[in-house]
């Protein structure tokens, strides 16, 4: 939960670390890891505090000749922590572990187009901003 209200841009979408949500972060948490297609992957401190979080999730398709997806969301590294290798490291890791592992030809992610920081961090690592990304917020 701290992890994602550090953002000012979850926040703004109504991410918080108070403790009357951690019933409904919780309940997700358990959701996905109950389902196979997702990963959490979370990095831990010396005090065993979270550094980084992100997740993944394999999605098997009918395009590019039927191949699998690895698609990396929410990814957050703490404020105190950005700019310390911690997230590169995390995304190689996805990169050459995580999508072999999950048989995947393709990874992809979306990032909010206000993160600009973000998108010269993914193209580093070899990203390319190919397409245009939608969203229908239901109420």
């Amino acid at each position: 939960m701290a992890l994602l209200a550090d953002d000012a841009i979850s926040a703004g979408r109504g991410d918080r670390a108070v403790s009357s949500d951690a019933d409904l972060y919780e309940s997700a948490l358990l959701e996905l890891m109950a389902d196979r297609s997702n990963e959490i992957l979370v990095v831990v401190g010396e005090d065993d505090y979270p550094l980084a979080t992100m997740q993944l999730t394999r999605i098997p398709g009918m395009a590019r000749r039927g191949s699998t997806r690895l698609l990396i969301e929410a990814v957050r590294v703490a404020g105190e922590s950005r700019s310390s290798g911690i997230g590169t490291a995390m995304m190689k890791w996805a990169l050459e572990v995580a999508a072999p592992a999950a048989s995947a030809s393709l990874v992809q992610l979306t990032s909010d187009s206000q993160r600009t920081e973000a998108h010269r961090f993914y193209e580093r690592l070899g990203f390319v901003g190919s397409h245009r990304g939608f969203k229908f917020q239901i109420e």
